[in-house]
């Protein structure tokens, strides 16, 4: 029986290439989430539910803990952007893409500074983490973006970019070469999602 947290035997010559089933499993229903955000397919959701679940597991093998409980709070957050965005399907009744104002970015500063700063200092005292502070940015600005985008907010791409420069080289210090590998791919899918919901915006406000 595989074990799904064991990494699987790579290259002799390649360390880097050794990955876990479990990490396979993620990084595939990743792709697909992220992809189906960005032509605002609702299919994002039920792949990106099954991406979270796994990534709960392998996080907090790998005792990256902020990364854990960001997941398992992605659950809800995925339920909840299904919810916002099936209210969509109803002719007239579609989420629209819409601007972030400065007010809401100004509220949304404030949450994410008001969560980076205890999560830090929570994983830097009370767990075993190696990386606590490296951990606690990405983990809220994520929660951050994730709240954005079922809203469809055109910025929530810009916080997600902001997400994918931290979580690469955390991940490939942990050794999540193929995780880290994937945020590289986000990175460009969130480039492409900006430009296709920029240019959905532009052609709403056009009419």
């Amino acid at each position: 029986m595989i074990d799904i947290l064991t990494p699987l035997q790579p290259i002799a010559t390649q360390p880097w290439l050794a990955m876990s089933p479990i990490e396979i499993a993620a990084t595939i229903f990743g792709l697909w989430s992220v992809w189906a955000y960005t032509t605002q397919s609702l299919w994002a959701w039920p792949s990106g539910l099954i991406n979270v679940a796994l990534y709960i597991v392998m996080f907090w093998s790998g005792k990256l803990y902020g990364e854990a409980v960001l997941n398992g709070i992605f659950v809800i957050l995925q339920l909840y952007g299904w919810w916002c965005w099936w209210r969509g399907i109803a002719p007239g009744t579609a989420l629209p893409i819409t601007r972030t104002s400065p007010r809401l970015w100004g509220i949304l500063a404030l949450i994410a500074a008001a969560g980076i700063v205890p999560l830090g200092l929570g994983l830097d005292r009370y767990t075993d983490s190696t990386t606590p502070w490296w951990d606690a940015v990405p983990t809220i600005l994520s929660l951050v973006a994730q709240w954005m985008i079922t809203q469809k907010k055109l910025e929530n791409w810009y916080v997600w970019i902001v997400v994918d420069l931290f979580s690469i080289p955390l991940f490939a210090y942990k050794e999540f070469y193929l995780t880290a590998g994937l945020y590289s791919v986000f990175l460009t899918l969130c480039i492409l999602g900006l430009r296709r919901w920029t240019k959905t915006l532009r052609a709403t406000a056009a009419g």
